[in-house]
C-alpha cells in the first residue's frame, strides 16, 4: 500500500487479494464448472491496464499463491487476460539480496504470458524488515526514496503503453 502514494495521481491502484482462490486445475474450465472466484479475478486482470507485481521469495522462488493466480488468469488457452500488458516487479526479502530469485523467476513467466515487463530499474527491496515500523508501514526514508525511484520508473514505464 505504501507504493500507492507515491504513484502519479493519474493512476489509480487497486490491490488484488489473491489468497482465497482454489488451486488452478484445467478440469474445471473444461467441464465448465469454473469456479466463481476465477471468473471474477479474470474479470479484474482484463480490466486493468498494467500490473505491479510485489511479491516475497520462497526458496528463491515465488509463492504458490502468487503462481496460481498467474494460471488462473492465463487460462483457458487462448484467454490470456494478463497478454499485451506492461507490468513491474518488486520483490521483498527479509534477507540481503531482495528477493533476486523471486524476481527472475517471476520474469520468465511473465514473458511467457506476454506481460512487458520493465526492465529498469530493478525493484529489490532487502532486509524488508528493517525498514517498517511496529504496524508494518516503511519508514525508513532510504527505502521510501528507494520505492519513489521504482515508482517513478514504473510511471514511465506505464505511460508508454497506457493513454488516458
Amino acid at each position: 500500500e505504501a507504493f500507492n502514494t507515491l504513484m502519479p495521481e493519474k493512476y489509480e491502484m487497486k490491490i488484488i487479494d489473491i489468497s482465497n482462490l482454489q488451486i488452478y486445475n484445467q478440469d474445471f474450465d473444461d467441464d465448465g464448472n469454473t469456479p466463481k472466484k476465477w471468473e471474477t479475478f479474470r474479470k479484474e486482470v482484463k480490466d486493468l491496464d498494467g500490473f505491479l507485481f510485489v511479491t516475497p521469495e520462497y526458496n528463491r522462488s515465488i509463492p504458490p499463491v502468487l503462481k496460481n493466480a498467474l494460471d488462473i488468469a492465463s487460462r483457458p488457452y487462448g484467454q490470456n487476460v494478463w497478454s499485451g500488458k506492461p507490468g513491474a516487479i518488486l520483490s521483498v526479502s527479509p534477507g540481503n539480496i531482495g528477493g533476486f530469485g523471486a524476481n527472475h523467476h517471476l520474469r520468465q513467466v511473465l514473458s511467457f504470458l506476454n506481460v512487458y515487463t520493465m526492465q529498469q530499474p530493478e525493484a529489490y527491496l532487502s532486509s524488508i524488515t528493517d525498514s517498517l515500523d511496529e504496524q508494518g508501514n516503511v519508514s525508513s526514508d532510504r527505502t521510501i526514496k528507494y520505492m519513489q525511484n521504482i515508482a517513478n520508473g514504473f510511471a514511465d514505464w506505464l505511460d508508454k503503453f497506457v493513454t488516458k
